[in-house]
């Protein structure tokens, strides 16, 4: 259960019970948010349940990559930046540590890690692109909801792009691990996807 976790997770760092009760109830009402759909708990645990191994910069960096997410907006990465070295900040952890898990957080937003590290949370993080068909058209289904507000035209475009992007990568998956396992199947869904748009 990812209470449970992110409860573990932060005993390392600070024997306050209340501040840890705060910092999981903001996670917790954030993902929950009326307006997501994709973007949920739900999320956070498939990331969880697919990376063969977890550090505290890894898992931080899950409970905290979306916890700022409008869809209308551009700087949701930098915004989650932001909130979670103020958070993280609460919970006595050294700079260094917290300053590993924004840095994750900001690679989100062009998923061009700068380690081999970050490539195995960056890869996680997309491991939806390489799913089985069913499970890839509930997350556009999911994705569209999410882009409510945008007209089928505005929106379609902005998908295309986003689509575009992954298809002329020389790979979408920068880790041998998550490439193995899911790049054959990402395009092709990618593919899929992106001719029924236009």
């Amino acid at each position: 259960m990812l209470k449970n976790k992110f409860e573990t997770l932060c005993q390392n760092f600070t024997k306050e019970p209340q501040i840890i009760a705060i910092l999981w109830s903001e996670i917790e009402k954030r993902h929950s948010e009326s307006t997501r759909y994709y973007h949920t708990l739900k999320h956070l645990e498939h990331i969880y349940a697919e990376l063969p191994k977890l550090d505290a910069v890894i898992k931080f960096a899950i409970f905290y990559h979306d916890i700022v997410y409008d869809a209308s907006s551009s700087d949701n990465e930098e915004q989650s930046a932001f909130l979670c070295e103020k958070q993280l900040t609460l919970l006595g952890m050294e700079s260094k540590l917290i300053e590993g898990v924004t840095t994750l957080i900001l690679e989100t937003k062009t998923h061009e890690p700068s380690s081999k590290h970050n490539a195995l949370f960056l890869d996680a993080d997309l491991v939806v692109l390489g799913s089985s068909e069913d499970v890839y058209r509930t997350y556009t289904q999911n994705i569209r909801k999410e882009y409510a507000t945008y007209s089928d035209d505005i929106y379609h475009e902005g998908r295309q792009k986003v689509l575009r992007h992954f298809l002329e990568k020389e790979k979408i998956y920068m880790s041998d691990y998550f490439y193995e396992l899911y790049e054959k199947k990402a395009r092709e869904n990618i593919a899929k996807e992106y001719n029924s748009l236009r």
